[in-house]
């Protein structure tokens, strides 16, 4: 697959989700990124944004299965990977596979869960493979999880861990409506649900061979330094207790890789770099003080870093086949 290829493959992505979600278009080319990229998106705001809207109208613009569950603190980890149970007309046990087998998995309202349903979720994630009763089985591609999570309640939430947020390739906050959105909005849906009216616009094995091939674009050793410094600086802050790990600077790598074939490139400049660093690594950052007020502090560090880093001096740009 050429890279122009992978950039039309968002545009109409984007394009057929935006027949249902309206104004939210950077939300939308972060989540197509993490697609693209094999990563897996946090969506956070208060209820009511349309967060489990946006999963669902990706899911149903991708031909892909898509699966999703409501995160309760009841929840167990078998109810997601599934059991082994006894079949007495066969005389023996049978699989009965859990959510997890899926392409898209919705995991609504994550922090809900307990931390043991949780850790369920950190094998799949990493490995796209899950392991029940000694046996591993591994998850059919492509594997994404979108999760959400509402950050103004405390009552029967658990906050996900720091090896469970670092899974994460984004985290995204949704945020409100403009007034000229909010227009759009009511308008859009008075008449019903433009949801039950979109269909699929891409096949799972072009996923798999965008996935495949956005690793062809080209990135110089002076961005890579730079990318490289911005994680660097964030493990040496005065207000950061534990900074990004080499995961988190693989995930700016990626992100980048892809944020530049949206914008009809076939290399990383800086300013992809740039545009990832806060959403791929703020919530990777556990800042010193109280955790309710730790991401926005996350966020206002990475930018305090990204103006210290000195930018690199671009050389002669060349096309990168």
């Amino acid at each position: 697959m050429q890279l122009t290829q992978i950039q039309t493959l968002a545009q109409t992505l984007s394009a057929n989700v935006s027949n249902v979600i309206v104004g939210k278009e950077d939300v939308i080319e972060k989540l197509l990124i993490a697609i693209i990229a094999s990563g897996h998106i946090l969506l956070e705001d208060v209820p009511g944004t349309g967060k489990t809207l946006l999963a669902k109208a990706m899911a149903k613009s991708l031909h892909c299965s898509f699966k999703r569950i409501q995160f309760t603190p009841d929840l167990l980890p078998s109810d997601l990977s599934g059991i082994n149970y006894y079949n007495q007309k066969q005389s023996e046990f049978e699989f009965r596979p859990g959510p997890l087998f899926t392409n898209i998995l919705l995991a609504d309202e994550i922090n809900r869960a307990t931390p043991r349903t949780q850790s369920s979720l950190l094998e799949c994630m990493e490995e796209r493979q899950v392991s029940i009763d000694g046996e591993t089985r591994v998850l059919e591609g492509p594997f994404l999880v979108i999760a959400t999570q509402n950050p103004v309640e405390n009552q029967g939430t658990f906050p996900l861990p720091e090896a469970q947020l670092d899974r994460f390739l984004f985290k995204v906050k949704m945020g409100y409506p403009t007034t000229e959105e909010g227009l759009h909005i009511l308008k859009r849906f008075k008449d019903g649900n433009p949801l039950d009216q979109i269909t699929s616009v891409a096949e799972a094995d072009t996923i798999i061979a965008a996935q495949q091939h956005y690793s062809k674009v080209a990135i110089s050793d002076e961005v890579l330094f730079y990318l490289l410094k911005i994680v660097e600086r964030t493990r040496t802050h005065s207000e950061v207790a534990t900074g990004v790990s080499p995961r988190g600077s693989q995930a700016l790598l990626k992100a980048s890789q892809v944020h530049a074939i949206l914008r009809g490139r076939d290399f990383v400049t800086p300013d992809d770099v740039k545009r990832m660093a806060k959403p791929v690594l703020a919530h990777r950052i556990m800042v010193k003080g109280s955790y309710r007020a730790r991401y926005e502090a996350a966020e206002s560090i990475i930018d305090s870093i990204l103006q210290e880093v000195t930018v690199p001096t671009e050389p002669e740009l060349v096309n990168y086949e």
